[in-house]
């Protein structure tokens, strides 16, 4: 099947954020804040593990209080900052300006990298005319993370769950993608790495790809079959 249009997720599937190490670290040099190595590895495992760098691993568990914020956080930039902020407030740190901070700089083109064929699937894409649209949970405009990487000029709407206070699996944030591509859902596909948050798309009637979070290195070409699938190419 040739497809018309094509959805794709954020982080885990064009982009994957920085390590929770690498995060702490530059947090630290720009802030000023000294610690000894051991303690970045000991405080960087403990936010990985609190869940508190937006991108990575989810928390192992979500305290009580931040219940409700959390189910909701991608719905405005203002929960998610608090379910974020609340989380890494978990991890006793030398100050308290660090929390925020380190929600900023999860914000910064510098903490996130594109997949190693990311630039290649949506050129192909682009160059066969199909219509290409990011569908994110996210509460922050990842606009500018497309553009410092070259990739802005490849996509053609951004629809972002806090622009629309909805939240994937929700249908209705896939229809807002679908109608700024003009295109019918049954002839869209949506490329995404969360079998519950991207699955939703499928009840709308569009097609759904899984690919594999993974760190970058990791995965060198998981998004090709893209392009075989919308029928831009053979099969890899």
């Amino acid at each position: 099947m040739t497809y018309k249009g094509v959805l794709f997720d954020f982080s885990g599937t064009l982009f994957r954020i920085e390590s929770a190490g690498s995060w702490l670290r530059a947090v630290l040099n720009e802030s000023g804040v000294t610690m000894a190595p051991d303690e970045v590895r000991r405080d960087a495992l403990r936010l990985a593990v609190a869940g508190a760098l937006p991108g990575g691993p989810s928390p192992q568990q979500v305290p009580p209080d931040l219940a409700d914020v959390w189910a909701t956080r991608d719905e405005s930039a203002e929960r998610h900052r608090a379910a974020y902020t609340g989380l890494a407030r978990q991890v006793p740190l030398p100050s308290p300006d660090l929390y925020d901070a380190l929600y900023d700089r999860h914000m910064t083109p510098d903490a996130w990298r594109p997949y190693g064929d990311a630039a290649e699937v949506l050129g192909t894409l682009r160059r066969g005319g199909v219509g290409i649209a990011v569908v994110s949970n996210i509460g922050w405009d990842l606009r500018p993370v497309f553009r410092a990487h070259g990739l802005d000029a490849f996509v053609d709407a951004y629809v972002l769950s806090y622009e629309h206070g909805i939240q994937k699996p929700d249908t209705r944030l896939f229809r807002v993608a679908c109608e700024e591509l003009g295109q019918d859902p049954y002839d869209v596909l949506m490329v995404g790495d969360d079998r519950g948050a991207d699955g939703g798309a499928a009840d709308l009637g569009c097609s759904v790809h899984f690919v594999d979070h993974l760190p970058v290195e990791e995965r060198p070409a998981g998004l090709r079959p893209v392009i075989s699938l919308a029928g831009q190419g053979p099969l890899p």
